[in-house]
């Protein structure tokens, strides 16, 4: 990524205190434009990046329009993607073109990918050839591969080279600060066969070859899922991870910080989903009511659809509920945990695929340990269920609710547990996949199985 100069000078740099964004929401309100663009001038840019983020699109446009060409890289290049989506939404074409262009082909590649087609490819088409052109192998990688994430031009330097010329390649490269940390080192056919930490090449003796204080190197694939990348250099503390393709070329790097918001994005949009929505990407109170009903809107007709089978479901039991009324009172009970305890075994595998803890190959290991879970947890359950039932409405119905808990909560379990790996063994989100699969399947078994045991406890016709 490029970065721009942050240095001001003394008289600029008045304003060190953390700016107030609604200062900068009066005075365009206020229309005191020559005031504002005072402001914005003795502003660091470190505070000019949270208040972009923190104010509304128009009035973010207004500020940003205000920066010099310079700052508005920098600037931009630290922005969230939904916060320079929204930018771009605003400005005119001009304008973020230059922007665009400045930035590196993993950061446009990133923000594509937030914009409408029609946006990209007016963007695309401000790029020179060599520009363009490292902006579509990225582009060409899978949506939720690293290789779509990397960054394309690593640092790299030869095995057979020594120190000191290494040290000196490192001093003429013009390669981004986060992708120095650890430098590729690398055969003449671009084979990757190691890497060298920086400090360690530093306090080398500078007559020894390179090959003799590199370490060996882990890599990734660049069809390798981003986010699983991510949290494997994150765990791992890997500062830049080479990516490498099917030959073990290198093709690219990693850096930590772009793993870190890899994994931001992952975590939030996982946190949404399982709530049964899309995630903002903006600051709530930010965000239009339009895009926060489209947010939700989708799952809230996938989860209607549930309803509709639930309700038919209960149709074909209406005798036996007319005949024991009580039935009716544990419905919303018998299905609510059968769908938390589902939603909680998909919560727990989906964790565990996204940390390489399991594979969709370990799927009857973990079908078999979620029936062991939901049978322990069914036992306990059913235990205070056939008390609290038994207290109220007799022995009969305490009976039916028990025996219905240990039968569904081993069901709901296992369900919960291998709808994540069959998603991702046919190559889609867990998250998108689970949750509404999940409410529909669990609400629908459940009540067979309760209206079932209840008709063969109490004797009752269908």
């Amino acid at each position: 990524m490029h970065v721009a100069s942050h240095e001001r000078s003394e008289g600029e740099s008045g304003m060190s205190a953390t700016v107030d964004p609604a200062e900068f929401v009066r005075l365009i309100r206020a229309r005191a434009l020559s005031e504002l663009a005072r402001n914005v001038r003795s502003t660091p840019i470190d505070e000019i990046v949270p208040v972009l983020e923190a104010l509304p699109s128009d009035d973010a446009a207004i500020v940003f329009r205000l920066l010099g060409k310079d700052e508005s890289i920098s600037v931009f290049d630290s922005l969230d993607s939904g916060a320079q989506a929204d930018l771009i939404a605003e400005l005119g074409d001009g304008q973020i073109a230059a922007v665009f262009t400045a930035l590196d082909p993993e950061e446009q590649a990133w923000l594509l990918d937030e914009l409408p087609a029609k946006v990209a490819k007016r963007l695309m088409a401000s790029l020179n050839q060599a520009e363009f052109s490292a902006a579509m192998t990225l582009l060409g990688y899978p949506n939720d591969s690293v290789g779509r994430r990397m960054s394309p031009v690593p640092a790299t330097i030869a095995a057979t080279v020594t120190v000191a010329e290494a040290l000196e390649s490192v001093r003429r490269s013009d390669a981004d600060l986060d992708v120095l940390g650890a430098i590729a080192v690398i055969a003449p056919d671009r084979t990757l066969v190691g890497v060298v930490d920086l400090l360690a090449l530093t306090r080398s003796p500078e007559g020894a070859l390179v090959e003799s204080v590199m370490m060996p190197a882990v890599s990734a694939r660049t069809e390798d899922d981003a986010e699983q990348v991510a949290r494997r250099a994150l765990d791992g503390g890997i500062l830049v991870l080479p990516i490498v393709d099917r030959e073990d070329r290198l093709v690219g790097v990693f850096p930590i910080v772009d793993a870190a918001r890899v994994d931001r994005d992952a975590v939030a949009e996982d946190q949404a989903r399982a709530g049964a929505a899309e995630p903002l990407r903006r600051p709530y109170l930010l965000t239009p009511i339009r895009k926060v009903v489209n947010s939700r809107i989708v799952w809230l007709l996938v989860l209607a659809v549930s309803a509709v089978l639930t309700v038919s479901v209960l149709e074909l039991f209406e005798t036996t509920l007319n005949q024991r009324v009580a039935l009716a009172l544990f419905v919303p009970l018998l299905i609510g945990i059968g769908g938390n305890t589902g939603s909680q075994a998909a919560t727990t595998v989906t964790r565990a695929l996204a940390v390489g803890d399991v594979t969709p190959r370990d799927v009857g290991r973990v079908a078999f340990k979620e029936v062991r879970t939901g049978l322990l947890l069914g036992f306990f359950l059913a235990i205070l269920g056939f008390a609290i039932a038994s207290w109220g409405y007799g022995f009969d119905i305490g009976a039916v609710i028990g025996v219905t808990l240990l039968v569904n909560c081993p069901i709901a379990a296992t369900v919960g547990g291998v709808i994540p790996l069959v998603a991702r063994a046919i190559r889609v989100d867990p998250a998108v996949f689970s949750t509404p699969f999940i409410a529909t399947f669990c609400d629908a078994t459940g009540l067979l199985v309760y209206f079932t045991v209840a008709i063969n406890i109490l004797g009752l016709s269908t």
